[in-house]
């Protein structure tokens, strides 16, 4: 396993993370016991940074996230194991909308009840990183929220405080890096999102803010395991996200990229993550990994050689600025 610096903060991070969404629910049947082994088996592969949330199953990863740590511990391992999680809003509009207040989706009595339960879910009274879980670029003028996280890093409550960007408008946190108020940032960047190339990593680089890139397979199809006629069950997350014709749409440029790859010596899944990491501004990539056959996967990127040149380039034309996925155009 390689490790990269986590922005200006004094810890180096694995460049593969876990990603611990399916583990909490979400993502079809999930049985625990296949969600701790994978977590250890990262774990042993020199994983050292976890990103979870408290919409994972309502605490479900959190608690499985807590129990595995326990019981490295008490097996006597030596070992700093990173978590980040990450507090939602209220209920409301998601995202937020231009018109939300800032001080009443993430209001601070909030925000401080929020963060003791996921202390409590963790097991820890002290969260190593803690997300806002999306954001709007109409309380970039008034971030009245960081404040509250400020002060609760002050009181030693919190570590480092990120965001998890609203996927939709994810240079919003632009002026939240330049301001200061962000140590880390959670972003969709992969073959088809590479926006964030265009400024954000940068301006995440210049001011040494952490970088944590979710969605590197898109949400599955940029494995290429998924075909045409791939269909999942109803309370699984990608039956919406794939709804209509964008598993179609979805397939048929993924199959353009395996075109790509031919005689490269990568699978989709090893390119998808290789391509990520050839940013220098990107501190970990966080790949969901659900059993110990993904962790090996997974993890075993990091021991290949960086992604050629050449290659690099010839992948930038499947960028694919989507805007309106959700609205099927």
């Amino acid at each position: 396993m390689k490790y990269r610096p986590f922005g200006k903060h004094l810890f180096d991070c694995s460049e593969i993370g876990f990603g611990a969404w399916a583990i909490g629910g979400s993502w079809g049947a999930q049985a625990d016991d296949d969600s701790l082994a994978a977590l250890h088996r990262a774990l042993d592969l020199g994983v050292n940074f976890i990103d979870t949330a408290a919409g994972y199953g309502d605490g479900r990863s959190e608690k499985l996230i807590a129990q595995v740590l326990r019981e490295r511990v008490a097996a006597g391992r030596k070992e700093r194991i990173y978590v980040a999680t990450k507090t939602p809003p209220t209920d409301g509009i998601w995202p937020p909308s231009p018109y939300c207040r800032a001080e009443e989706r993430y209001g601070e009595n909030y925000l401080r009840d929020n963060v003791a339960t996921r202390c409590a879910n963790l097991g820890t009274d002290k969260i190593d990183l803690l997300q806002l879980h999306t954001w709007t670029r109409a309380w970039n003028r008034n971030p009245t929220p960081f404040k509250v996280l400020r002060a609760l890093q002050a009181e030693g409550k919190i570590g480092f405080i990120g965001v998890s960007t609203p996927e939709h408008d994810q240079n919003a946190v632009i002026d939240l890096m330049r301001g200061g108020w962000i140590d880390s940032v959670q972003v969709i960047y992969n073959l088809f999102e590479q926006e964030p190339a265009a400024e954000l990593l940068d301006v995440a680089k210049e001011c040494g803010v952490g970088v944590i890139v979710r969605v590197v397979f898109d949400e599955g199809v940029l494995t290429g395991k998924f075909t045409h006629d791939t269909t999942f069950p109803p309370d699984d997350f990608r039956a919406n996200y794939f709804e209509g014709d964008r598993l179609e749409r979805a397939v048929t440029r993924a199959e353009r990229i395996r075109a790509d790859l031919e005689g490269s010596g990568y699978t989709m899944a090893q390119a998808a993550i290789k391509f990520v990491l050839a940013h220098p501004a990107v501190s970990t990539v966080i790949p969901g990994i659900r059993n110990v056959a993904q962790a090996d996967a997974n993890c075993g990127v990091s021991e290949m050689a960086p992604m050629r040149a050449d290659l690099l380039t010839k992948l930038h034309r499947h960028n694919w600025r989507r805007a309106f996925w959700y609205g099927g155009k």
